[in-house]
């Protein structure tokens, strides 16, 4: 019996839906049933009121709802699952059997320097502040000051266990530090900290930090990783505050434009609670441009049995769709000559900076895939058998 446990494995997700549980049915007990779901309860602030009123003194380049002014998009598998695995910790995670060192809760007590630079967390709070060419060019230290249950980029730091991490919780020297290095980041992007609850506000130079945050878009990875760890030292309640602010400032007033598919692909998603993803994502909708273009809502409800193919869209999840007719699988074949050579598909920077990480990681396999899938539909090919890609660019037989 030891040895069939021990050797037992969480059946993980194929697909976005399957990873995604926002908008199931499991999760909707913990919210009012009467909760309206085209938007939330929001004080509105001057600015978007100026802005949905169509503000004169408003020159930002406005986004159409024309489908044919923007590339096609699709969630992100790769963010899906990864985020998947984190809000369920880590579900097929092996125990190190090396000692538990406590690294990373020693080097926050300030007993042990990172690796490899040799620097003591004393001296990154204390003298690292405002130095934002130091903290922007210097890719050693955030493995360090926001450790996760995962290997990062810098191989030197040592991924957290679940008895570090209770220890952690329980060192209030720890604790301290930890937040006065969230605070440091915050500065470096141009925010500040306002209270205990977490809760953010820009900064007095969040100007000229957003233009930069803007264009350095390897800091999305970042801030991935600090909420990540955010959760996982105690911190969840802070995560919120963070994502709605960018959401507020991408969406809204345009000072992060760059940001918005980050915010909604992988921001929103490190949160645990679903009721709060939800409502993240309603107000995302509000102010998404072009509307149309939305894809993290619920699934579309559907009218009483007259449905013409019962697909979700790409961005929903919880509910599966129903099976294609034979008529409808006929049509799909007809169309697929027609379509595939205007379809693109989006690539967001988020997901551009993960796959140069992966490959620059040691794993080879991205610039690798569009072969591979080329031979399998060769193989297919001469097997005689017949298929399409779906939309997670898998082959399903006819």
């Amino acid at each position: 019996m030891g040895n069939l446990l021990g050797s037992w494995r969480f059946k993980e997700p194929s697909t976005v839906e399957e990873c995604d549980s926002t908008w199931g049915s499991d999760s909707e007990s913990d919210e009012p049933a009467a909760e309206d779901d085209s938007g939330i309860s929001e004080t509105v602030s001057p600015a978007e009121s100026d802005r949905a009123a169509g503000d004169p003194g408003d020159t930002s380049p406005q986004l159409t709802d024309s489908p044919e002014s923007v590339p096609k998009m699709k969630r992100s598998f790769y963010a899906a699952r990864d985020l998947y695995k984190y809000r369920h910790s880590y579900p097929n995670f092996r125990k190190s059997r090396l000692p538990n060192e406590y690294r990373n809760l020693r080097f926050y007590l300030n007993k042990i320097p990172l690796v490899p630079d040799g620097i003591y967390i004393e001296e990154i709070l204390t003298k690292w502040r405002g130095d934002y060419d130091k903290l922007e060019h210097n890719h050693t230290y955030i493995q360090w000051l926001f450790p996760l249950r995962e290997q990062g980029l810098n191989f030197y730091a040592h991924e957290l266990t679940q008895d570090e991490i209770k220890e952690f919780q329980s060192t209030r020297e720890a604790k301290r530090r930890f937040l006065a290095a969230y605070s440091l980041m915050l500065d470096f992007y141009g925010l500040k900290l306002l209270d205990k609850s977490g809760n953010v506000a820009r900064a007095l130079n969040w100007q000229e930090r957003f233009q930069h945050l803007n264009e350095s878009q390897h800091n999305y990875l970042r801030i991935t990783r600090i909420l990540k760890s955010l959760g996982e030292l105690g911190y969840e309640a802070f995560k919120a505050p963070l994502v709605r602010l960018f959401l507020e400032e991408s969406l809204c007033h345009n000072t992060l434009p760059n940001m918005q598919h980050s915010v909604l692909e992988y921001y929103v998603y490190t949160i645990r609670l679903p009721a709060t993803r939800r409502r993240l994502l309603r107000y995302a909708r509000q102010h998404y441009r072009p509307a149309h273009a939305f894809l993290w809502g619920p699934p579309p409800k559907r009218r009483g049995g007259a449905g013409t193919g019962g697909g979700m869209g790409a961005g929903s999840s919880g509910i599966r769709a129903p099976a294609p007719t034979p008529e409808e699988q006929r049509r799909g074949e007809e169309s697929i000559t027609s379509t595939s050579a205007s379809s693109g598909i989006f690539m967001s920077s988020h997901d551009a900076m993960a796959c140069q990480d992966l490959a620059g990681g040691g794993l080879k396999g991205c610039a690798g895939l569009s072969s591979s899938m080329a031979g399998l539909d060769g193989t297919l090919m001469m097997m005689g058998v017949r298929g399409e890609r779906n939309e997670y660019n898998e082959i399903v037989p006819l």
